[in-house]
Parts: structure tokens; sequence; C-alpha cells
């Protein structure tokens, strides 16, 4: 598989010619562009920098060969769509295997890391990935099985360096790509090995990549 980072929690997957999309949120400039070329979608959950609804709609409702499928919080803002009505937008849960485009995915149900008790969350699910790739969405989930690369959510309200030190500890993968990343600057972005990397409390390699970068897994 060939992995390229998006802006933000977004990266698309490619393989034999298929393009399996996860989390093309509103911080992600060009996600309907992505949304456009992808030949199905994953979401996480419903947060708006996982999911543009708008762009979705738009593309579902243009694209007669597009999928889309997300937990029930998720296809919910995507009802009355014509894809809703032909089941092209399907409800995933916890502990279910699909073949997506091409691609395995088992789906992991957890909860999105709280914020504060004041700022209620929704559920969130994780994917992985041809056995491979896990994406957590905004959670620290840890996968079944092990997997080879960790999409480690980096920065955001509800993210600390302990417990993404925790999270890469508890996954155990061969190496952790940086995303959730927006909201850090250039120099935050470029100290994140320094405690997430091989020679910080993980040993593991974390991978920084710019928007746009690929990546062979």
């Amino acid at each position: 598989m060939r992995l390229v980072k998006h802006v933000h929690a977004c990266v698309s997957l490619e393989k034999d010619g298929r393009t399996l999309l996860v989390d093309p949120g509103s911080f992600t400039p060009d996600a309907a562009e992505l949304l456009a070329r992808a030949d199905a979608v994953l979401v996480t959950h419903e947060h708006v920098d996982h999911l543009d609804v708008e762009a979705a709609r738009t593309a579902l409702d243009t694209r007669d060969g597009l999928v889309l499928y997300g937990p029930s919080g998720v296809t919910a803002l995507l009802a009355g769509t014509r894809a809703a009505d032909e089941g092209r937008v399907r409800t995933l849960t916890g502990g279910e295997r699909v073949t997506v485009a091409g691609f395995d995915v088992e789906v992991v149900a957890g909860e999105h890391a709280p914020v504060h008790e004041r700022i209620p969350v929704p559920p969130t699910l994780g994917y992985v990935v041809d056995g491979q790739v896990f994406h957590p969405g905004d959670s620290h989930l840890v996968p079944p099985s092990p997997v080879d690369t960790l999409l480690l959510p980096v920065s955001g309200p509800w993210v600390g360096i302990g417990a993404a030190i925790d999270h890469v500890l508890a996954v155990g993968p061969r190496r952790a790509v940086a995303v959730h990343d927006v909201m850090l600057s250039d120099v935050g972005r470029a100290a994140l090995p320094n405690f997430l990397g091989e020679g910080g409390p993980t040993g593991t390699p974390l991978v920084v990549l710019d928007p746009g970068t690929a990546l062979d897994v």
C-alpha cells in the first residue's frame, strides 16, 4: 500500500489503482478534491475536523460509485442524500470486518478521548486496514492484533504527550506516523520525534510527513 498524508487527520491509502480516503474533514482544505478521487471513504466520527459534511454530501450525490462508511453519528448526518437512499452510506460497528474498495478493514469501537467533563464527545471507530495500518480517530484505541503502522494523533484539545507515549507503547507498532497535527507550529512538529520518536520513551520511529507526502506501508 501507499499512504498519503493530507492536512490534519486525513490520509489516503492506495493499492491496485484504488484509493481509500480516511477522515476528510473541514480542516483539510482539499477535502472536496480528495473525495472526488476516492473510491471509498472511512470516517471515524462526526467532528468537523474529521468529516466535511457538505463536501461529503456533494461528492456522494454527484459520484455514483462512491461509498462512505462510518459510525451511526456520521451516517445520520448524511441521511437524505441520494447515496444514502441507494445504500452507499453504511453504518459500521465495532468488531465488523468489511471489504472496502478492495481493502480489508477491521473496525474497532471505542470512545473519543475526553477533553473536559463539560465538553461532550461522541463514540469513535478505529480502522485497521489490510492488517497493517491503524487509524484510531480521536482516541487512544488499541487494535486487537499487532499492526505495522500506527497513525498517531499528536495534537489537539484532547492530546497530551504523555498519553501519546502510552498509546504507542500499548499498540507496539513498528513505526508511528504523526496525524491530527494542524494545531502545531512548524517548530512543534519538528520537535515531536524528541518525545515520540525512537530516541524517546517509546523506542519507536516516528515519521512526520508534510501534507501530500507519500509513504510505502
